[in-house]
């Protein structure tokens, strides 16, 4: 595994996964070299759900140099709970 990139989620792209078809896999781009790399929900780490939106800042390996997806995402600009409930 790489050491820790850091990028931004900048587009998420339904796939039609899921029961009811609503999974995607979500696009970083990576801040220092501005690749491009792909992730979905279940690489998210989270004790909760598992969700992510476009413009968060992460934080993500890649399983070895060269790969095309992220792994290991960690959320960095959680939103607060209250925005949610208000």
């Amino acid at each position: 595994m790489t050491e820790a990139r850091y990028g931004r989620v900048v587009d998420r792209r339904p796939s039609g996964g899921g029961h009811d078809g609503k999974l995607g896999l979500y696009v970083v781009e990576d801040e220092d070299d501005g690749h491009h790399y792909t992730f979905d929900y279940t690489d998210i780490v989270s004790d909760g759900f598992r969700t992510i939106r476009t413009g968060e800042r992460v934080r993500f390996h890649l399983p070895h140099p060269g790969a095309w997806r992220a792994g290991f995402v960690i959320r960095l600009d959680q939103p607060d709970p209250e925005d949610f409930y208000a």
